[in-house]
């Protein structure tokens, strides 16, 4: 699986808030974001929302989702999982890890593995 990318310090992104990752860094055809929660945890989603082009990082964070901002979709940060209309698919989940105050992203490795 590797050793993942480096993409922040644990320090870089506050409680409540995401960082949009590009994909010259990922490595991936599309953004991914990473979420910190608002109690601290941490999570990487692909950052388009399934049903309209607007970035989950300039969402709501509470309480282990993400809440698009155009049309209110709820996503689980976890698994990238619908909770709420209008979107019907879910969004990929990425694994993530924190060694030493750094967070590593492993693209394409949902967070369930």
């Amino acid at each position: 699986m590797g050793e993942g990318i480096r993409v922040a310090a644990v320090d870089d992104v506050e409680p409540g808030e995401a960082l949009v990752l590009p994909e010259d860094l990922t490595g991936t055809d599309e953004p991914i974001s990473l979420f910190r929660d608002d109690d601290g945890s941490y999570y990487a989603l692909d950052d388009t929302c399934s049903h309209e082009d607007a970035s989950l990082a300039e969402g709501w964070i509470e309480a282990g989702e993400v809440e698009c901002p155009l049309h209110a979709s709820r996503f689980c940060l976890r698994t990238g999982e619908v909770l709420c209309l209008p979107a019907t698919k879910p969004v990929a989940s990425h694994k993530l890890e924190i060694r030493d105050g750094e967070i590593y992203l492993f693209p394409g490795v949902p967070n369930d593995a």
